[in-house]
């Protein structure tokens, strides 16, 4: 099995039998956390194959208690349980600063759980995208998560610039998906005077393409733009180095990797040089004035940013909403993201084998080969039918996802999914492709 130590290292010995399958899965030190999962089920009781991690992840088996938790302090105490709670919610959002920064690669006090990503997104923007007459356009990917887009063209139409002209997009090469890190660097060195912010989503939700982030945040550096990234399809999938990445500040969502469940509170990640500055811009909100003053309400009612990330919350933490996000966490921290990804890059080896045996010129992946640039998802663009091979996958009781107007999503994620989940999809693939060789496999 992979042990992770070279990135471009591929699994020389996937085989198609059931009985390779299982003996990677019973080797597979992670094995006994799909047990903590509820993994849907199909209409006659067996397991879903359910590869669709990337969109929403499976519900941890202990987020039912942690929220039965906080609506038993609040039938029992009410407003008390603010402070004499289980969990208190007075506190309630402090405990996932650690857990947080350990996935994301920062200190603790420069992670806060709060609002939705664009919320967040909007509020990075409100204090970090400061454009000049000269200096006002915005890098970004081609292909980016449409809500990034939308937030950028968005902030460029409300500082009064033209909201297409601002938007510097970035494309693979001709007939390519994958985009080179070299045409991030070649915009901003073609551009380095026009553009004031680099907005990257770290994973390509479309495509999953792992961008090299530390070596574009650090050419968007030399040349004085703002960095930022959307997490959304990194976070808990790839290993991260925020801070020493040097990046300004970054947004995800936990509902994806994260298992938070759908709409969970999202993430936002703000590097310590910003903890104390007086000159950025925000909106204020109650939750991010500095504590000691909190209670003293309408005597102080000056806003006095707290120092770090916690300075950017608005509201006080919804706590039902939270509550799920902490049995996921304990689990991350059980598994540790090194194993996980590990893991990760052998499923996805094993995924992408399947693709290949299955030998159909229709399926094209769209998502990079080197493990470095890639996390779960492979991309599968169909060129013929594509509708019909996904119905084909969910009449299986394989859940994946499809994207207008011909790619099938696949993510096989480490912390729920086998190497029989991903054996049972190609098996799939290929009786739709014809391959007649594994039916019997």
């Amino acid at each position: 099995m992979n042990d992770g130590s070279n990135e471009s290292r591929v699994l020389p010995d996937y085989a198609p039998e059931e009985a390779w399958a299982r003996a990677a899965d019973e080797a597979d030190p992670l094995r006994g956390l799909r047990d903590e999962f509820h993994v849907p089920q199909r209409p006659d009781g067996s397991p879903a194959v359910y590869l669709c991690g990337n969109s929403l992840g499976l519900q941890p088996r202990g987020a039912a208690a942690a929220v039965t938790d906080e609506l038993d302090d609040w039938s029992r105490l009410a407003v008390d349980a603010h402070f004499d709670g289980k969990h208190p919610w007075y506190s309630y959002h402090e405990p996932f600063r650690e857990p947080l920064a350990r996935l994301v690669g920062a200190s603790p006090d420069e992670v806060v759980a709060m609002n939705g990503l664009t919320v967040n997104l909007h509020l990075m923007l409100a204090s970090f995208f400061r454009p000049t007459a000269k200096r006002y356009k915005i890098l970004m990917e081609e292909c980016a998560f449409p809500s990034d887009t939308y937030a950028a063209k968005t902030q460029l139409q409300y500082h009064g610039f033209d909201p297409e002209g601002g938007v510097i997009a970035i494309g693979g090469a001709e007939g390519e998906s994958a985009i080179a890190t070299e045409s991030f660097e070649q915009a901003l060195e073609r551009h380095a005077d026009e553009i004031a912010l680099v907005l990257l989503g770290g994973v390509n939700y479309f495509t999953g393409q792992v961008f090299d982030m530390q070596r574009i945040a650090r050419a968007a550096r030399e040349r004085g733009c703002v960095v930022g990234l959307d997490l959304a399809h990194a976070v808990g999938n790839v290993e991260l180095g925020l801070h020493d990445w040097d990046v300004d500040f970054a947004v995800w969502c936990h509902y994806k990797y994260l298992n938070a469940g759908p709409g969970a509170v999202a993430g936002c990640f703000v590097h310590e040089r910003h903890a104390r500055r007086t000159d950025l811009p925000r909106f204020g909100g109650w939750w991010g004035n500095d504590p000691g003053r909190r209670f003293r309400m309408h005597l102080e009612p000056r806003f006095e940013a707290q120092p770090g990330a916690d300075g950017w919350q608005l509201s006080n933490p919804p706590i039902l909403a939270l509550a799920p996000l902490r049995a996921s966490l304990d689990l991350f921290d059980r598994a540790g993201m090194q194993a996980l990804r590990s893991k990760s890059k052998s499923l996805t080896g094993y995924l992408q084998y399947w693709i290949e045996r299955a030998g159909d010129r229709r399926i094209e992946v769209r998502t990079p080969p080197e493990p470095a640039a890639r996390g779960c998802q492979l991309s599968l663009r169909v060129l013929e039918r594509p509708r019909e091979l996904f119905d084909a996958l969910t009449a299986d009781g394989i859940v994946a996802d499809y994207r207008e107007p011909d790619v099938v999503r696949v993510a096989p994620v480490p912390l729920y999914n086998t190497f029989r989940d991903v054996r049972r999809f190609g098996r799939a693939v290929c009786d739709w492709a014809g391959h007649t060789e594994d039916r019997e496999a």
